[in-house]
């Protein structure tokens, strides 16, 4: 068996050697513990925030969807009260979303703009959805605490 030693001797160094190799690996450890905190939160900032990227995305096009169905709706004074279920469901997961119901102030706004003709000379409708993302950890010089993320789809109206 190599380490084992009969000799009393022998055995007082093994351990002041074993010694030795925890004090570095706490030393080791201590080190590197604030890179991988800021390692960690890093990663969980991007991660919210790319979910609300693609949430926000969403909304705006399921919106637009909604209000592409005809000039009509397109066009009517209450789209925005038509639309804000839609824009509501998809950012219904981000975070700071839980209980709101309009998409008139923050965290969300939605805005439904009819367009005629727009590109490409067909009317179109246009709808821009703003949300604002609740602070989360900021890291000075790399991530902000919190952002402010605005989509805009435009859709031809089908009727």
């Amino acid at each position: 068996m190599a380490g084992w030693s009969s000799n009393p001797a022998d055995s007082g160094r093994e351990g002041a050697r074993f010694a030795s190799r925890r004090g570095q690996a706490v030393v080791e450890v201590t080190l590197l513990l604030p890179w991988l905190v800021f390692a960690f939160v890093a990663a969980f900032n991007f991660g919210i925030f790319a979910y609300a990227l693609i949430s926000t995305q969403n909304a705006a096009r399921s919106a637009a969807l909604y209000a592409s169905q005809s000039l009509a709706v397109a066009q009517s004074g209450s789209i925005v009260t038509q639309v804000c279920p839609y824009v509501v469901g998809e950012l219904g997961d981000a975070p700071g979303m839980a209980g709101v119901t309009t998409c008139t102030s923050a965290p969300v706004t939605a805005t439904v703009t009819a367009k005629t003709p727009g590109a490409g000379h067909m009317n179109t409708v246009q709808v821009a959805v703003t949300y604002n993302t609740m602070q989360l950890i900021p890291l000075p010089g790399l991530m902000a605490g919190s952002l402010v993320i605005t989509r805009t789809v435009e859709m031809p109206i089908r009727n």
